[in-house]
């Protein structure tokens, strides 16, 4: 697959206005936008995928990147879309607004984000702003691209994309046997201390992507889910929930392992006993891509993904 940076399939008659429905209202957006800037992560690769550069982007807060902020695969496409040095803002303590709005946009996507109402209503003075549809942070890749592609009015274009994306998932994961039918969850364990530690929910696009490779979340651990925000932080002194997991996926190191296993509660959960543990480093881009799944990290790095993961699968036997 070659995701696109040229559309894929053209929308023939895109009706303007368009109203957007989300979390704090609807906004409409009076015509085709020519000047896109985005903030949060992940949002910018969707109108890149698109054929669309942005000419203001929030820089990447954690995982490997180039020198300007950004991940190689977003540099690429803007390289292809004949940007070699795109407009990068720093937004990690709090809106530049006053970056945002010297790149005079006219959209402003923020679909997946943490953006509060207040700051909607900021962003929304200087331009159309697309929030999440329901709730921060909970919003999974193929929703990023067709809220996206809404929003830039290339909804079949984002559509045709998702359904490729989908059908290379499928491919990907099908060529990785030793996958099929093990349960997984993507966990966070804190080393300095682990008297408790998170697990992420279906809703968090780091978890929905382990599904999407194949992947099971058991049944209690979806039973954790409250509903009420994306992650459970849970007690190690219940950390039977994790002991019908074949796989566990979290941050840190090899040496993350030893930790885990020197601790007298996790120590006793199977797949860490017996190091059935993905360890994403916080040095490469594969951890955000993780995360932060798009339609341009998914191609660079799922087989990188799944070949990690396949690592850990090997313990099992």
């Amino acid at each position: 697959l070659s995701v696109g940076v040229t559309a894929a399939a053209a929308d023939d008659e895109v009706s303007y206005p368009i109203v957007y429905i989300h979390a704090f209202g609807e906004t409409v957006i009076e015509s085709a936008p020519q000047r896109v800037v985005t903030i949060g992560w992940g949002n910018l690769d969707v109108p890149l995928a698109l054929g669309v550069a942005p000419v203001g982007v929030s820089k990447a807060t954690y995982g490997a990147t180039d020198a300007n902020g950004l991940f190689y695969w977003t540099n690429e496409a803007f390289a292809q879309l004949g940007v070699d040095a795109p407009n990068v803002f720093d937004d990690t303590d709090g809106l530049d607004v006053e970056a945002i709005n010297n790149a005079e946009p006219d959209l402003i996507p923020a679909v997946y984000s943490g953006i509060t109402e207040e700051e909607y209503a900021q962003l929304s003075e200087i331009a159309p702003t697309v929030p999440y549809t329901t709730e921060a942070w909970a919003t999974t890749w193929q929703d990023l691209t067709l809220d996206n592609g809404k929003a830039l009015g290339k909804e079949a274009e984002a559509q045709q994309l998702v359904d490729e994306l989908e059908d290379l998932i499928a491919q990907k994961a099908a060529e990785h046997e030793a996958l099929h039918g093990l349960t997984a969850a993507y966990c966070y364990f804190d080393t300095a201390n682990l008297g408790s530690f998170y697990v992420y929910m279906p809703k968090d696009p780091r978890a929905a992507y382990l599904v999407d490779l194949g992947l099971d979340l058991p049944q209690n651990i979806r039973d954790l889910d409250d509903g009420s925000f994306f992650f459970m932080t849970v007690s190690s002194e219940n950390i039977d929930v994790l002991n019908d997991l074949d796989l566990i996926v979290t941050w840190g190191e090899n040496d993350t392992l030893e930790a885990l296993q020197a601790d007298p509660l996790i120590s006793q959960v199977p797949a860490v006993s017996r190091g059935s543990v993905a360890f994403l480093s916080n040095e490469t881009a594969l951890i955000a891509a993780s995360c932060t799944p798009t339609p341009l990290a998914i191609p660079a790095t799922i087989d990188e993904y799944l070949d990690l993961l396949d690592e850990a699968a090997s313990h099992l036997e």
